[in-house]
């Protein structure tokens, strides 16, 4: 325990003291940067063009779907026209394969060629049983004819014998002889084979009966006759062996000329078959490929259309016209530039080449020669605001989202703002060769005299405690690992008292035990 004793006798001044008591504590980290719409949209045309017309001004307020500008849309109108006639010639294509009617075409060839192979079949077949008829019918006329040549043999050495026998007969036998004889030859010469082999057998037994009869006739002048029939008949039997040789030849032949032909019926059913599958097969494959064609065209239609409608743009959302870079009749170029946005949010970054970039977050280290870089329109909602800070390192690492946040505008300095850290960024920014952490602060209100792009500073309360007893920041001492005060008891007695501190704020700490509300330290002198 600390005393004060008088070396004078005279009464020491008390020494200043606090009251533990019940308070808030705070403290936080503070950077500079700028205000920020709550979202911003850099537009442009996808593929540029002439600009045709511009419908609104810098500061005009937009709702959704309104028409802002124009660019010339000629020659992507004549680039629809052209995908969507190859569209309808793909389409056609496509119905000209799936009407096709080459697969039933070619059944019916293969059903004609199934009748073919069998009326062939059939006519070689009919050929080679009329072939064997013939031959039949020549084999029978050779042993005919060969009958007949037999029975002249007969006749003629029954002639002969008769002649050699010197046997004079009547002249009725001569002449029935002769008569037997001549007919047999007419017969012979006409083709009558059968009639000849009958007078030839009538006059071999009329010979017979004449060599043994008394009155028998000579028969020495039938014998020329009789020989002259023979040899018809043998002319008649060479003529028949031919004829049989010939038939059994023209069997060979149409029997080659059958298989031939036959071969020949099934190589074009083979054929047609090969083709009805070959149309069956590629079909659908055609098909598919034809509709693959019909939907790439589709396809290019429908980009086609999207360029048209480019060309028309419209507001994306309800805001105010921030910045507009073109005049109707200019060239623009292709939309490529993007929005650097701020942690949590779409809000930009100020002074990464939006409309608001007037200092704050980069301020001195960005030279903008006009609004919005290269955009065409920038289109922004500034009915609210939100406030972009970067915080060096060693601050950034005490911000989290939801912390409590006060903000000031420069240009404003009787409005203090209130928020509430939506996000702190996770990668740093080098700004000024100083690593930055872009913390993003949503406004609770508004102000209508706030623009995009203001300069802000912005206070984070890393600490916040609200009505929690505390103890003067001036009054504490550390001994050891110990935190420690001197409470100054009623009758002016001093003692040491150790407690354990929390939260520590920017002028008190919070006392979590140790003290209680009501007393009194000493601080030190000097200290009011």
């Amino acid at each position: 325990m600390l005393t004060f004793a008088s070396c004078t006798g005279g009464q020491q001044p008390p020494p200043p003291t606090d009251v533990v008591r019940r308070a808030t504590i705070t403290d936080g980290v503070s950077a500079t940067g700028a205000l920020s719409a709550v979202s911003t949209e850099n537009l442009g045309f996808p593929k540029g063009g002439k600009l045709r017309s511009v419908r609104v001004r810098v500061g005009d307020r937009v709702s959704a779907g309104q028409v802002l500008a124009t660019v010339d849309s000629y020659a992507y109108r004549l680039v629809l026209r052209q995908q969507e006639a190859n569209l309808a010639a793909q389409e056609a294509a496509l119905a000209r394969i799936e009407q096709n009617p080459s697969v039933s075409g070619a059944q019916d060839t293969v059903d004609q060629a199934n009748t073919i192979v069998s009326a062939t079949k059939d006519q070689a077949a009919a050929t080679q049983t009329a072939d064997n008829a013939a031959i039949h019918r020549a084999r029978r006329q050779l042993a005919d004819d060969q009958d007949a040549l037999d029975q002249a043999g007969d006749a003629v050495s029954a002639l002969k014998r008769a002649c050699r026998s010197a046997r004079a007969g009547s002249a009725a036998a001569n002449a029935r002889l002769s008569a037997l004889a001549q007919q047999a030859l007419q017969q012979l010469q006409s083709g009558d084979v059968a009639g000849a082999a009958k007078s030839l057998a009538a006059l071999s037994a009329a010979l017979s009966n004449a060599s043994s009869s008394s009155d028998a006739a000579t028969a020495c002048s039938q014998v020329a006759t009789a020989e002259a029939a023979k040899t018809a008949a043998k002319q008649r039997v060479v003529s028949d062996r031919t004829a049989l040789v010939a038939a059994e030849q023209k069997k060979d032949v149409d029997a080659a000329a059958g298989r031939v032909a036959v071969a020949n019926a099934e190589q074009a059913e083979i054929a047609a078959q090969n083709t009805l599958n070959s149309a069956s097969s590629d079909r659908p494959f055609n098909i598919e490929q034809q509709r693959a064609v019909v939907a790439g065209a589709e396809a290019m239609v429908r980009t086609a259309r999207k360029d048209v409608r480019d060309t028309v743009m419209r507001a994306p959302g309800d805001g105010t016209v921030s910045a507009i870079n073109g005049v109707v009749g200019e060239f623009l170029t292709p939309s490529t530039g993007t929005t650097a946005l701020a942690p949590g949010s779409k809000a930009a970054i100020p002074g990464t080449g939006s409309a608001g970039t007037a200092g704050g977050a980069g301020a001195g280290t960005t030279t903008v020669v006009r609004p919005a870089g290269s955009q065409f329109l920038v289109l922004t909602n500034v009915n609210r605001m939100k406030v972009v800070l970067p915080f060096e390192e060693s601050d950034a690492a005490q911000i989290k989202p939801g912390q409590n946040a006060t903000v000031q505008v420069d240009s404003l300095p009787d409005v203090t703002l209130n928020g509430a850290v939506e996000q702190v960024a996770p990668s740093a920014t080098d700004i000024s060769g100083v690593i930055a952490y872009y913390v993003t602060v949503n406004l609770d209100s508004s102000d209508s005299r706030l623009k995009d792009g203001q300069t802000a500073r912005g206070t984070v309360l890393t600490v916040d405690r609200d009505n929690v007893l505390s103890v003067a920041n001036a009054a504490i001492r550390k001994q050891g690992n110990n935190s420690i005060v001197i409470v100054l008891g009623p009758g002016g007695q001093q003692r040491t008292v150790v407690f354990q501190p929390g939260a520590v704020g920017a002028e008190r700490t919070e006392v979590l035990s140790g003290l209680t509300e009501g007393e009194r330290v000493v601080l030190p002198s000097g200290s009011s």
